[in-house]
């Protein structure tokens, strides 16, 4: 599938920038958004195509300085998390040489913003890219959306069960693969045990002290977790707002699994039928139209908020945009 409105937003983006990184969770799409923006770079040549996965790639950058120093126009790195030191050579040829453009692609936001921020700024524009959105379909109402997610792997599916299985894979690549090579030693079948819980929290205030005793594990780790699915865009925390502190409102975040098929798939909802008769269908429905709309207005997750007071009043999404609420 074509995805122009992603195509013009990096095309903006490098109006303003020399670098523009592609943020979003594996298998989203950036690897053939970028081979479709390669076609439209003028005497763009597969030399300028880092794939971080490729060992011969990886082999090219022994001396990324002198690997880039040779190169015109737009360098393509894909996977850039998995070399953080290339941000610092990244720093110098911006500043060296201006007729070079690089595009960027990674899985892990809290690794790459961090990395970037120290040595980037001003010089990097990022691009969230999702995976398939309502606002991106022929058919707006496509009840395959909801229950399959927006992975196009898994939305693309010839059958449910296709589909069903490609999330399962999905999950444990993420959870086996993934995870360990971003952060190294982590425990991740208690992860795995975490994010099922969390899924059973979907839509619902996050309480880090209730899941800490149901797992017996620390709070501090509960805390942890959260973060790694959060910064690997596999869910989202919505913080409250909160102007006037005297009143009994709620200060504590909701919690969305991001990606509604990978929710179903964490409940073993496998089809219509069982979606139908879960008991988490009104969860499933409230997550999946707020990611929608939340990426259907291009605004930044930290301008998204819930309100909520302890006597149940609520509003379940709340934009601030331009200075306006």
């Amino acid at each position: 599938m074509d995805r122009p409105i992603f195509l013009n937003l990096i095309t903006s983006q490098f109006q303003a920038h020399r670098i523009v990184a592609l943020l979003g969770p594996r298998q989203s799409g950036k690897t053939t958004l970028a081979k479709q923006f390669c076609k439209i770079i003028p005497n763009f040549t597969r030399s300028n195509y880092f794939d971080l996965e490729n060992p011969s790639d990886l082999e090219r950058l022994d001396n990324p300085k002198l690997a880039f120093e040779h190169l015109e126009g737009t360098i393509i790195i894909d996977e850039i998390q998995r070399k953080p030191n290339l941000f610092q050579v990244l720093r110098y040829i911006h500043d060296e040489y201006h007729d070079k453009l690089f595009l960027l692609l990674g899985s892990a936001s809290r690794e790459l913003i961090n990395q970037s921020s120290e040595t980037l700024a001003g010089r990097i524009g990022y691009i969230e890219i999702t995976p398939f959105q309502a606002f991106e379909l022929a058919t707006k109402t496509d009840q395959n959306l909801w229950l399959r997610g927006g992975f196009p792997k898994s939305y693309l599916a010839t059958s449910d069960d296709i589909s069903y299985t490609w999330r399962r894979e999905y999950v444990r690549t993420y959870l086996e693969q993934d995870i360990p090579t971003m952060l190294g030693n982590i425990n991740t079948r208690q992860l795995r045990r975490f994010w099922m819980m969390l899924a059973n929290y979907h839509g619902q205030i996050f309480n880090a002290s209730e899941i800490s005793n149901s797992l017996q594990i620390s709070r501090s780790t509960v805390v942890n977790y959260l973060d790694i699915l959060a910064s690997t865009f596999m869910i989202k925390v919505l913080q409250p707002w909160f102007e006037n502190i005297k009143k009994r409102q709620v200060k504590s975040p909701k919690i969305y699994i991001r990606d509604s098929g990978i929710f179903h798939y964490l409940l073993g909802i496998q089809n219509d039928e069982t979606l139908l008769i879960s008991p988490k269908i009104r969860a499933s429905w409230e997550g999946f139209a707020l990611e929608q709309i939340v990426n259907l207005l291009q605004v930044n997750q930290y301008d998204c908020y819930f309100w909520a007071t302890h006597n149940k009043a609520e509003l379940d999404l709340l934009v601030t945009q331009n200075g306006k609420k």
